[in-house]
This record gives C-alpha cells, structure tokens and sequence, in this order.
C-alpha cells in the first residue's frame, strides 16, 4: 500500500506524459502480485469491487467530526478522501500496513457496516498519505491524470510489447491479470483471445493545420462529415455484442436499445447519435444518454441513438485493417447493404472538386449544423494510433463572446487550492434593469500563471460565499471560445454553450461592454450548432 500511495502522490504532482509514464513503469516493475494488477485495475477503471465509498465516508465522518467542521474543511479543500486523510486521528501507526490485495479480499462479501468498519481500522493504521490513496483505490477512479489508454502505452514500452497486442487482450482479462504480467515478463505465453468481443485500438486524425494545405490534393481523399456525437466501436462474435467508447471502455450496458437487435460478426468505427425522423439531434440530447450504467425506456424513447458507420475493421473474421480505405468502404457497403442493422447508416462522401470548393464546404458547415469535415486517404491502411498525413478533421471555426466572471468555485485535486472553475455571464435586461446572467461555466483554457491570476483576482473581490463557491464583483471579462450554441429550457438564460472554453482574459475591457444575452440567442436562433 505504500507504494502504491507513493505512486499516486508523485502522479499527482507530474504533469507530463512522459514523466506520468516513468513513474507508471516503475511501480509495474517492482511492485509484487496481486497488488500491481489491481493497483492497474483501479487507474483504469475497472477494480472489480463494489464499495459505497459516498456512503460509507458520510458514516464515519458523521461519527468522528463534528459535521459542520467537516462540512467547512471539505468546502476548503474540495475533496471528500484528501479532507477525510488529513483530519483523521490514526490509532495504530506501528501495525502492518495492508496491501491492495489483502484490501481486495477483506471487503468481499462483507455487509455495509462491516465495511465500514474495517475501512476505519485500515484508516488508523495508514498516514495521510496512505489514507487518501486507500479512499482514492476503494473510489474506482483516482483521478490523478491517467487515462486507461496511457496505462496500456505504458505497460507496451515498459515491457516490449505491441499496445495493439494489449487492446486487444484487454477485455477478455480480469483483475488482477495473472496472466498478462507473466506473458508481458515472459514467463509464458500471450492469453488466449476472448470468444466475447473485444476493442480494437482506433485509428484518429491530425487537426488540418495551415501548413498542410498547400500539399493538400482532394482527388486523393475521401471527404465525409465530422459529426458531432462521439467516436465508437461496434464489435459482435461468438453471439454476442459490445459497444466501446473511444478509449476503449464497454459502454454496451448504457445502450440496450442498440445491440440487443444486432446480431452480426464484425468491428466497426462510427459515431454514436441522437437521431430523429433521420436528422441528427444536438449534442446536447446525446448527453443525457452517456455515461449511464442502466437506461429506461422513457429515455430511450425520448433520446432515440443511432451509430454512423465510418469504417470497416473486421467482417466475418476477416481482418480488412490492412487494406485502403477505399476497398474497406467497398466492403463495408456490400455487407451493409443486405443486412441493414437497426439504428445504423453510413457516412456519406462530400466530393469537391478542387480546393476552392472544399473549403466553401467547410465554410458551410456551421450552417448546416455539422461539426466539421474529415479527410482521409483513399489509400490509408487502418493503423491504430495517430499516423501523421493519412487522415486529418477539419473543425469548423468556433464562435466566440466577451462574457463577465459571474461566480468561482474550488477545483479538485492539484487545482483544489485554487479557485479554478468560472461561471460567467452576459448581459440582460429584466424587470426593466440590466443584470447578468450565467450563460456557461468553464474550467480550461488558461495557463498556470493566468489561473493564478484569476485566483488572486477572486479572493480580492469577493462579494458573498456559498460553501466552495464565490461571487465576485462583476469586473473581470473573458473572451470564451465555444463549439456551438442552441436553446435550452434546462438553463436559466434559455441557452446552453457546447465546450465552452477560456480564448482570452481581457484584463483591459469594462464589464459594461461585455455581450448581451439577445445577441447570443440570435446566434442560436441562427443556426450556430
């Protein structure tokens, strides 16, 4: 366990890839089984464990803390495991301190107050340190800026081994993998494939930068839309259906909807959306389907989804990820063609004639209320990864409006010093005065100096306090950039910005002169989706 705190602290505080990746295969290396497989069951997000961490820490901070002192400290600090590891009392500082295994095994089968329980022992026994870790491995997600694909880039360098080969054993293993760690150290062989389906990594694309136009030939390309829903994989075999999110993870559970009907041998790329009467719904709409572990029949109803195909990895066994582009969409055409799966088309090809004409296509594209364009070699093999010059996405410009700091609120993790996420507003006239209302709320776009800047900012001007949230006087304005905007009766200004995001401070502009609300709600009333 001390190593595995030591672990997350350090990964905390490394903000690079590289750095993150060092320390990752390091501890793979030295750490001992089971430890090290379910220290990588918890980074990327699968520690087979159900643990009522929410409830279990509001039992016993209700029993060892005043409530309304925890209630302040957790406001100061902004996470419930660092306030609960720096305010308790430990007991037993000389007895052994348990590993993620041995932690594993305890909790299985014991009833909540059992768990709660033993978790209050083990706290006693750990430093601080080791008590945020132990809250953060029993949460499922440590946040400590892994994802789970970087694990497995990790777990490929650290040990010689093709990532491709890791994504795609990855799902048919189970904590604490055994297995994978004796073919990575070379004790045995790779683990049989699973019979169930499993995700094979995606190939993604290069944003179209102006040094590559000038090279840029559209006679070699295939030019589709870029949608605005999120990447995934449909993967069937063996009788059975998964859908994956880019990143690899199942989300088949959240969408009953679309694979209980398909029944088919095949990986597949596409896009997952909301669609109505064949026109593509908002973004908006598709996130009130993500990250759902179960669904009912009203949403599903109400928020009907749809996956455009893009590509063809496999068909019937057949592994088509070495072929072009071109042949893996005649493929694809000719085994979509007579099976029609519910819920799925496929993308269609936009086909300029010249250069001019691609970019009034692109130019276009906010008009009609599409994301984007996608570019991609007729000729391009499917490589996972990144490969440079093969595929690029061509994002339509994003709108932009001078907005004021409304409201500040705490961060979380290395940011919960700082107050770090912004709700900021524009102008409107109500009951015949002009006040600001919230229109969008960000958290990114800003350097480590500027952040410092805001901060110092909203600790000098604060008007009121509600637990970690500020209100400031209405002075500062940013420039925020976001993607698209539409009406939304679930916002207080009847509008909802998609990824909104600091472009600016503007230190130098009066918050009189900040946008009205009237000139965004004719934006969305304009088509800017």
């Amino acid at each position: 366990m001390k190593d595995f705190a030591a672990l997350l602290d350090r990964l905390v505080y490394t903000p690079s890839r590289l750095g993150k990746q060092r320390l990752l295969g390091e501890y793979f290396r030295a750490a001992p089984d089971p430890d090290r497989g379910y220290a990588l069951a918890a980074l990327s997000d699968g520690l087979p464990l159900s643990f009522p961490l929410r409830r279990v820490l509001g039992e016993l901070a209700g029993r060892h803390f005043d409530p309304e002192l925890f209630r302040l400290s957790r406001d100061y600090v902004g996470d419930t495991a660092e306030t609960l590891s720096l305010i308790w009392e430990g007991h037993a500082p000389g007895e052994p301190v348990p590993g993620l295994g041995e932690i594993v095994r305890a909790l299985d089968g014991l009833s909540s107050a059992e768990q709660a329980r033993q978790l209050a022992h083990w706290l006693d026994r750990l430093d601080a340190t080791g008590r945020w870790a132990l809250l953060k491995f029993l949460s499922g997600a440590p946040r400590v800026g892994v994802s789970a694909r970087l694990v497995r880039v990790t777990l490929a360098e650290t040990f010689g081994k093709p990532v491709e080969a890791i994504e795609e054993l990855w799902h048919g293993l189970t904590p604490p993998y055994a297995p994978l760690f004796d073919w990575l150290e070379g004790r045995a062989e790779a683990p049989p494939k699973s019979l169930v389906p499993v995700f094979r990594p995606l190939m993604l694309a290069h944003p179209l930068e102006d040094e590559d136009w000038p090279s840029l030939d559209p006679s070699a390309m295939a030019v589709e839309w870029k949608w605005d829903g999120i990447r995934v994989q449909v993967s069937g075999g063996g009788g059975e259906m998964r859908l994956f999110s880019r990143s690899g993870d199942d989300i088949t559970r959240g969408f009953p909807d679309l694979v209980s009907d398909w029944r088919f041998d095949a990986v597949l790329d596409g896009e997952l959306l909301v669609m109505r009467d064949g026109a593509v719904a908002p973004f908006s709409d598709l996130q009130q389907r993500l990250n759902r572990k179960s669904v009912t029949r009203s949403m599903m109803t109400k928020y009907p989804v749809h996956v455009r195909l893009y590509d063809a990895l496999e068909l019937g066994g057949e592994d088509l990820r070495p072929l072009s582009l071109a042949d893996r969409r005649r493929r694809r055409e000719d085994w979509h063609r007579p099976m029609q799966p519910r819920g799925t088309d496929l993308s269609e090809l936009v086909q300029p004639d010249s250069k001019e004409a691609l970019r009034r296509i692109w130019e276009d594209t906010r008009s009609a209320g599409i994301e984007g364009l996608m570019l991609k070699r007729r000729d391009s093999p499917y490589v996972a990864g990144r490969p440079k010059g093969l595929w690029y996405k061509w994002k339509r410009q994003a709108l932009t409006a001078d907005c004021v700091l409304i409201y500040a609120q705490r961060g979380a993790g290395k940011r919960s010093s700082f107050y770090s996420d912004y709700t900021f507003g524009v102008w409107a006239e109500r009951d015949g005065a002009r006040v600001l209302v919230p229109v969008g709320k960000a958290y990114s776009g800003f350097t480590d100096a500027e952040l410092k800047q805001i901060d110092r900012f909203v600790r000098d001007n604060t008007l009121e306090r509600f637990g970690p949230v500020r209100a400031v006087t209405p002075r500062l304005v940013f420039e925020v950039a976001f993607d698209a905007i539409q009406k939304s009766s679930r916002h207080k200004a009847g509008l909802a910005m998609r990824f909104p995001r600091i472009a600016r401070i503007r230190w130098d502009k009066p918050a009189a002169e900040a946008d009205e609300l009237a000139s965004l709600m004719k934006l969305a009333e304009g088509g800017a989706l």
